[in-house]
């Protein structure tokens, strides 16, 4: 099959005959025009897409850094806030310190109470902070954790100090063992409640209510908290100079081993546990091991 293809105008005349392979040909050229076109075009639109996601993507993240930095700005400005009180509690601390020092009549620069302490953010909400880096905040709570702990060393130094000075007069043995209740068994021979037979009975007994409380007789410090036997529950403290006083029979241990007690401090309820034939309290005073009266500490005048 054959195309004739004719062109005439006045001056030209052209006669051209096309076969069908050809016209194949041809037509298969301009399809690949057209296929590449779209490929191109579809190349260029897809490049275009791809350009704005990623331009998305930039101010997208733009705008999580910038948050992220407003966040970590707020938490540095709340940090220095919070540093300012922490400084605020300190310098109360240290007047505190001082005038317990004064009034106990020892040394401030013992202490070193008076001493400046780091310098470091706003004292008041109307001050808005200057925004220092995580670092140089971490550095000065850091300073602060230490002037923190060497204040808290020398409260304590203080308080071991004036322990010592009043632990004499709080530690002189006087009055009862009881806040109610009476005076039920002496010191000496007796007969035994339980076997009927004569036996030493190393103490006093002051009965009263269950549940009543149980003070210390003087200060000192709980070298025994717990069961015993004959006792049932008994607390036992050292008032130091070779004296010792003990309170058995008690319901409920209100102290340890190792706290340090203060004269009238409960230290038990009373009950009827060990050897006891109802609610009382066993009162011991022992001197350089040994029990002796305890009458004598009863009736005592306190110390003035």
């Amino acid at each position: 099959m054959n195309l004739t293809i004719l062109y005439r105008s006045k001056k030209i005349r052209f006669v051209h005959n096309v076969t069908t392979r050809q016209l194949a040909l041809c037509a298969f050229v301009l399809s690949s025009a057209a296929l590449l076109t779209y490929k191109y075009l579809a190349i260029q639109v897809d490049h275009q897409s791809l350009v704005a996601t990623a331009n998305t993507g930039l101010t997208q993240q733009k705008q999580q850094v910038q948050a992220l930095k407003d966040e970590t700005q707020q938490k540095l400005t709340g940090m220095m806030l919070k540093l300012g009180e922490m400084q605020s509690q300190l310098q109360r601390l240290n007047a505190l310190g001082e005038k317990i020092a004064v009034q106990s009549n020892l040394s401030v620069d013992e202490f070193g109470f008076g001493q400046a302490i780091p310098a470091g953010g706003p004292m008041n909400d109307d001050v808005v902070p200057q925004i220092e880096s995580s670092k140089e905040v971490l550095s000065k709570i850091d300073v602060m954790l230490q002037e923190l702990e060497q204040k808290t060393e020398q409260l304590e130094v203080l308080e071991s100090i004036l322990l010592s000075h009043h632990i004499s007069s709080e530690s002189y043995l006087s009055g009862r063992p009881i806040t109610s209740g009476w005076l039920s068994s002496y010191y000496g021979m007796r007969k035994d409640p339980f076997s009927g037979l004569p036996a030493m009975h190393k103490g006093v007994d002051f009965a009263g209510k269950e549940g009543d409380p149980v003070v210390a007789t003087g200060a000192g410090i709980v070298t025994w908290s717990g069961q015993r036997y004959g006792y049932g529950q008994l607390v036992e403290i050292d008032h130091g100079n070779g004296v010792v006083t003990r309170y058995g029979h008690a319901k409920t241990l209100m102290v340890k081993v190792g706290d340090v007690v203060t004269k009238g401090q409960e230290v038990a309820k009373m009950g009827m546990t060990g050897r006891a034939t109802g609610a009382h309290v066993h009162y011991e005073v022992l001197r350089n091991g040994k029990q002796i009266d305890p009458l004598k500490y009863v009736y005592r005048e306190a110390a003035n």
